[in-house]
């Protein structure tokens, strides 16, 4: 009797949680390698640049460098796309020589300088749309979960990611250039934060498109970001907004170096939640045209996890707001319209997180709700700057 329980029990299968290695024993040599090429590189930059760096640039360079093998280790694919990514923007700085003006040679011209590079990021958003939904009909037509085109829709994705990170990295350094007294991270406008916008959420759909094997629902994300490329062309030709500006005394802080990016993380990750719902109701609505979704219920569990991460970056980014405030105008919280409409896009989303975790609501009423919450999202990012305005108004149209 023993033995047969034994046998029995030899063939049952382990919890998830107990098959599940730990963090660390995942780690391979690769990790290692990464972590040390991210470190020489941090070094370098801080032996050869000490005279450039005061004591809050040199704790930026190594928490930058910390966060980045961190994220390395959490995603893999970070492992090539960050050193790709600064080893393009080295190979700018290297071609610039330290003049503006080289930015007429062949390699900067069409592909390196910030602008030639945030052009492709928007040419391979629609590169990827368009695989992305023929391979989603093509997957639909042959039942199966990936194919050649859903695979092309990935690699362009990335290439789009890529475009947009170098294309942020090399316009900081052309800051320096044009004004080496004024030089600033470029995430001082709308037009400098709508890139980072679409490549933050580029980075976070690719990993849970890893994660969750969803490649057919990159058709909705990269039709949104489809869209605000169309807004970011519209921006440069009709504003000249791609022109590197000063940086106005407002925002001549280095809370903005950390308050903006965990901002866009946090609205990105409410967008993609938005395209997300759109199809989970198409998934529920039981048509034969949505046969080709994955099922209901795991679009709905990425989209959770997507406003979880957006709701987190989105709070630590406003308290670091609150912070910013008042350094720089003596109080935490002014009700300001952009103060308002941010608590009213964190209250909506504490909202949303508490019904589904507490109350246990699933469906479509969180789909519609996410939906919703992409309009509150999308007036308080660029509504309030528009219509109403305050102690925010530098960020105006």
């Amino acid at each position: 009797m023993t033995q047969s329980l034994d046998k029995t029990a030899g063939k049952l299968p382990q919890h998830a949680l107990l098959e599940h290695k730990s963090f660390w024993r995942s780690l391979d040599i690769k990790d290692g390698l990464f972590a040390l090429a991210i470190l020489a590189v941090a070094g370098f930059a801080h032996y050869t640049l000490p005279h450039h760096m005061d004591g809050y640039e040199v704790a930026i360079l190594w928490s930058s460098a910390i966060s980045t093998i961190a994220l390395g280790w959490f995603f893999k694919p970070l492992r090539w796309f960050l050193p790709l990514s600064i080893a393009l923007a080295y190979g700018a700085v290297q071609l610039y020589a330290g003049h503006f003006d080289n930015g007429n040679r062949f390699l900067l011209r069409y592909f390196l300088s910030s602008q030639s590079a945030i052009m492709w990021q928007c040419a391979f958003v629609f590169f990827a749309l368009f695989c992305y939904v023929a391979g989603a009909m093509v997957a639909a037509k042959q039942k199966t979960n990936s194919n050649t085109l859903l695979g092309m829709g990935t690699a362009f994705a990335w290439v789009s990611a890529l475009g947009g990170f170098t294309g942020l990295l090399v316009r900081w350094h052309e800051s320096y250039l044009l004004r080496p007294d004024a030089g600033h991270m470029p995430v001082s406008n709308l037009y400098e934060v709508f890139i980072l916008f679409m490549v933050i959420t580029t980075l976070m759909y690719l990993y849970y498109e890893n994660k969750f094997t969803m490649q057919r629902l990159g058709a909705f994300v990269f039709a949104f970001l489809a869209v605000v490329v169309g807004f970011v062309l519209w921006y440069s030709v009709a504003r000249d907004a791609h022109q590197i500006q000063p940086l106005i005394p407002a925002l001549q802080s280095w809370w903005m170096k950390i308050h903006v990016p965990a901002n866009f993380i946090g609205y990105g990750a409410f967008c993609m939640a938005a395209m997300l719902g759109t199809a989970e109701l198409w998934a529920l609505s039981g048509r034969p045209s949505s046969k080709w979704l994955p099922d209901a219920a795991v679009i709905e569990e990425v989209m959770y996890k997507a406003i979880a991460v957006g709701f987190l970056f989105f709070t630590i980014a406003t308290i670091l707001g609150a912070l910013w405030a008042a350094d720089a105008w003596g109080r935490y919280w002014s009700w300001d319209p952009k103060e308002t409409w941010a608590f009213i896009v964190w209250l909506n989303y504490a909202v949303w997180l508490h019904l589904r975790l507490v109350a246990g609501w699933r469906g479509k009423v969180l789909a519609w709700w996410a939906i919703i919450g992409l309009f509150i999202t999308a007036f308080a990012f660029i509504g309030v700057n528009m219509f109403l305005s305050g102690l925010h108004s530098y960020g105006a149209l």
